[in-house]
C-alpha cells in the first residue's frame, strides 16, 4: 500500500506541475497556476499521515516505510527546484520566455554550483534522516527497526558522496578548453531553442 501511495504521489506531483504550468501559460492564469503548484506539498502530508497510521496500526516497519521517508525528504528538498526547472523550460520552449541559464562548466563557478547541488541533496538526506529517526522513536526499540536504520545509513552515504563530489570540483577545478577566456568559461551559458 505504501509503495502504491508513493507512486501516486509522484504521478500527482507531475500532474499538478503540468496543470499548474498550463494554467500559468496556456490559460494566462498565473495565480491559479501558482495555487495548483502550492497544492503539491499536500501529497507529502498525505503520504506522511498514511505511513504514520500504518505504523500505528501495528505494521512492522520495513523498506516501504523507509522509502516513504526518503521520498518525502527528496520531494521537500528538490521539489521546488524541479518546478523552477520545468517552469523555465516550458516558458522558453512554448511561450517565448528567456532561455534557461545553463550551469557553469568550469572553474570555481562550477565548484560553487556543485556545492549548491550537494547542499540540496544533503538537505534531502537530513529530512529523510529526521523522518526515519522519528519513525524509529515512534515504533520504539522493541520493534523491527533494522530496515529504517538501513535507510539512515544510505542517506548518510548519499550525503557523503555529494560532499566528496563537490570537494573534488573545489580541489581540482575543471579547466576551460584552450582558447576560451577564463571569465567566459565560468559565466553561465544560455541554452538555445531547439
Amino acid at each position: 500500500m505504501i509503495v502504491t501511495l508513493i507512486v501516486i504521489c509522484e504521478v500527482g506531483f507531475w500532474v499538478l506541475l503540468a496543470v499548474g504550468l498550463a494554467l500559468r501559460y496556456a490559460a494566462k492564469m498565473p495565480r491559479a497556476g501558482a495555487a495548483v503548484l502550492l497544492m503539491e506539498p499536500l501529497l507529502e502530508v498525505v503520504l506522511l499521515v498514511v505511513t504514520a497510521i500504518d505504523l500505528k496500526n501495528g505494521a512492522e516497519p520495513d523498506w516501504m516505510h523507509g522509502l516513504a521517508a526518503v521520498y518525502i525528504g527528496f520531494t521537500v528538498a528538490m521539489g521546488h527546484r524541479a518546478i523552477k526547472w520545468a517552469d523555465a523550460r516550458v516558458a522558453h520552449r512554448f511561450f517565448g520566455g528567456p532561455a534557461p541559464v545553463a550551469p557553469p562548466k568550469y572553474g570555481m563557478a562550477r565548484a560553487a554550483n556543485e556545492w549548491r547541488t550537494a547542499g540540496r541533496w544533503i538537505l534531502a538526506a537530513a529530512i529523510a534522516l529526521g523522518l526515519l529517526q522519528a519513525a524509529i522513536w515512534y515504533v520504539g526499540g522493541d520493534g523491527a527497526i533494522d530496515s529504517l536504520r538501513t535507510w539512515q545509513d544510505r542517506m548518510l552515504l548519499l550525503a557523503g558522496i555529494n560532499v566528496v563530489i563537490a570537494a573534488t570540483y573545489t580541489l581540482f577545478p575543471k579547466k576551460a578548453p584552450a582558447g576560451t577566456g577564463s571569465a567566459e568559461a565560468e559565466r553561465p551559458r544560455s541554452f538555445t531553442k531547439s
